[in-house]
């Protein structure tokens, strides 16, 4: 049997951001993302390297919202130079503040559709949300593998 080495890698940008932070990484634009994939893929082959995050919006004389829009978008080309594909989710307000929306059901999709059609053999999966549990339990089930890059911050021990 040929060693199966196709990985697909899905980065919940929220949380790789706070991470980077929590390390004190000042320029999270600048941030190589494309060699951590690398580095965790190692010899085996990148099939797809994907980013979920909810896309800021900001509101005409909102200086800070532009700001932070502005920055989203530069890493975004950033990212889209590297050979990243960007999946957008919203934010929402609620509670008395900002929450992202729709990313971890497009990260599942994906894993989901990935596995189904045999796109990748291995997922690395870069988050520490334990909304994903149910797909990745459901890829394993299918035969795939699935490799789980959480935070100590914010560890989801589910996965």
């Amino acid at each position: 049997m040929p060693i199966k080495n196709r990985v697909a890698v899905f980065i919940d940008g929220s949380n790789l951001y706070h991470k980077l932070k929590d390390l004190q990484v000042s320029n999270t634009i600048n941030f190589d993302y494309i060699g951590l994939c690398n580095k965790l893929v190692r010899d085996r082959k990148i099939i797809s390297c994907r980013y979920y995050v909810g896309a800021i919006r900001a509101k005409e004389g909102d200086d800070k919202g532009q700001n932070l829009r502005a920055n989203q978008l530069r890493l975004f080309n950033k990212l889209i130079t590297q050979g990243f594909a960007i999946k957008k989710g919203n934010f929402l307000f609620n509670g008395g503040g900002f929450h992202e929306k729709g990313v971890d059901v497009k990260l599942a999709v994906d894993l989901l559709v990935g596995a189904y059609d045999n796109i990748w053999d291995t997922a690395i999966v870069i988050s520490s949300d334990s909304d994903l549990n149910p797909a990745i339990k459901k890829v394993k089930h299918l035969g795939k593998n699935v490799e789980y890059i959480g935070f100590s911050y914010n560890p989801c021990y589910s996965l």
